[in-house]
């Protein structure tokens, strides 16, 4: 039996670090364009390449707190499905739920990074998604997958009603949002956690700050929460970049700053925080530690390159907060 099954698409990302670039920006810098002389040769800083992926990067972060963890997640017979197979196996993740499918390519990133900021391109492989007999495990963390995800989505529904002991993360990738919004409302009343960026929330929710007469700031966030709440999920997560976090429970609303620490690399911050907001809470702490535990994990990611090399174990979680003793969560 398992503490946690993580469920999604594995990537092999390439991180190319370029400082050869211009970022043209609006007055209020809200929307951003990295921009590059077309044609021209921009020169690389440096190259490397890391496993990633929601599911993988989460899995990776729960097996190092000391949560029992498997992924069921499917790759390619090629080069990158092998490295990405490996990565975990050296994480110590369990992969006897990775399905290798033959004559297919492994899904692949290439991520700019420009003043620790990142500008992602990512390949999608079509895959005919099927299911695997899942075994027994307390929770499940449910994330992106590409086209066909509808069909994983109904299966683990039925898991779910087959299962009441077992608990639902839910974290829905992009495309999942874009293609099939109303497919991913379908799970939200058994999603125990569910974890999301703010423009996520505002997806899903459609409510905009400003937006007939909607608030800015943290009232905007409070109303974010509220109607994700009404969808049924139990615990609501919102991370907000540097603006912190945000967590609600069916009484409560709190708010997290972020640690003072230097950006070098973004990417897999939001998966830091979820795996160790989800470990917090499998360890049975409360909504506040787990928000602690969660931006702990993600200010170590954030001061190296890749999803999973800064990620923490229970011990290094424990002497990152104790370094900002005073940033703590707040009811609001």
């Amino acid at each position: 039996m398992f503490n946690l099954i993580t469920i999604g698409d594995s990537t092999l990302d390439t991180f190319l670090i370029i400082d050869d670039a211009t970022l043209q920006c609006d007055l209020s810098r809200e929307h951003c364009q990295l921009c590059f002389n077309y044609a021209d040769k921009v020169p690389v800083t440096k190259a490397t390449q890391a496993v990633g992926g929601d599911a993988a990067n989460v899995a990776v972060g729960c097996q190092k707190i000391g949560i029992k963890t498997t992924i069921l997640t499917e790759l390619g017979n090629d080069t990158n499905g092998k490295i990405v197979k490996e990565g975990l196996k050296k994480s110590d993740v369990d992969t006897s739920l990775i399905k290798i499918i033959k004559g297919k390519e492994t899904r692949y990133s290439v991520i700019l990074n420009y003043k620790s900021e990142r500008t992602i391109l990512s390949y999608h492989v079509k895959h005919k998604y099927s299911w695997v007999n899942l075994p027994k495990t307390n929770w499940i963390y449910y994330t992106s997958l590409s086209a066909g995800f509808e069909t994983v989505q109904d299966k683990l529904k039925n898991y779910l009603i087959k299962n009441p002991e077992t608990k639902l993360a839910m974290n829905p990738g992009t495309f999942q949002i874009k293609s099939n919004l109303e497919k991913i409302k379908e799970l939200l009343p058994k999603t125990d956690i569910l974890f999301l960026n703010k423009e996520e929330a505002e997806k899903i929710t459609k409510i905009l700050p400003l937006s007939k007469g909607e608030p800015e700031g943290v009232d905007h966030i409070k109303n974010l929460l509220t109607s994700l709440q009404k969808f049924g999920a139990k615990i609501v997560v919102i991370t907000d970049s540097y603006n912190g976090s945000y967590a609600s429970d069916e009484n409560n609303i709190w708010s997290m700053p972020i640690y003072d620490v230097v950006a070098v690399g973004k990417t897999g911050t939001g998966d830091a925080f979820s795996s160790g907001f989800l470990s917090a809470i499998m360890l049975e702490k409360d909504i506040p530690t787990a928000m602690k535990w969660g931006t702990a994990n993600s200010s170590s990611v954030i001061q190296y390159i890749g999803a999973q090399k800064g990620l923490l174990n229970k011990t290094g979680i424990e002497k990152m907060i104790k370094k900002f003793p005073n940033v703590v969560p707040k009811k609001i």
